[in-house]
């Protein structure tokens, strides 16, 4: 059995920077005045459920509306933080203007992971997809980058293949991942969630 990876999501307590993983993904993010939020729209009450589990260890009170929606956001259950202090530098280093940007040499672990595969991670027999934000195609390049450099480069699909999306696919990568991203939030579905199986038949 292979030692515990010192990036898994498991090897250190929660931090509020993880939630970049959020923006890794289709997650945005808001500032007002010296404060700023993050939200991600998701459209299953398992996701729902295990990102206000996940945000209540870090002490934050999750605001959910199923009707409202901040710029960029589509159908389905909003999950945003509250509005916090601590966020409005990770906003800033988010943004160009009003564009999503990951700051230059940022790098994904598998707590960031953890928060991305919540918020839109799902599986097959064979591979394991991050789904990207639609309108956030500068941001996409940066996002890859990290996940090569973490271990597991996926393979970019369009809108036009399901995504956009980052694919991971091969028994070595999803091991990888299964690795850093740690257990299974309760009530996730078989194929919401990186698992041994898909590594075996991938």
């Amino acid at each position: 059995m292979s030692q515990m990876s010192l990036f898994s999501a498991a090897a250190r307590e929660p931090q509020i920077a993880d939630l970049e993983g959020l923006l890794a993904g289709p997650g945005q993010v808001v500032r007002r005045g010296d404060s700023a939020r993050i939200s991600v729209v998701v459209d299953e009450g398992w996701r729902v459920a295990a990102l206000v589990v996940e945000l209540a260890a870090l002490d934050l009170e999750a605001e959910l509306d199923d009707t409202g929606r901040d710029d960029h956001e589509q159908s389905g259950v909003a999950v945003r933080t509250p509005w916090l202090s601590q966020l409005r530098s990770v906003a800033d280093a988010w943004t160009r203007g009003a564009v999503k940007v990951p700051p230059v040499g940022w790098a994904i672990d598998g707590a960031r992971l953890r928060w991305w595969c919540l918020a839109s991670g799902a599986g097959t027999a064979s591979m394991y997809t991050l789904a990207l934000g639609a309108n956030d195609e500068r941001a996409w390049p940066a996002v890859g980058a990290a996940l090569a450099a973490a271990g597991i480069p996926g393979l970019l699909v369009g809108p036009r293949a399901d995504g956009p999306a980052y694919r991971i696919v091969g028994q070595r990568r999803l091991n990888r991942l299964r690795e850093l991203v740690g257990d299974p939030p309760a009530g996730a579905p078989v194929g919401g969630w990186p698992a041994a199986d898909y590594a075996r038949g991938a």
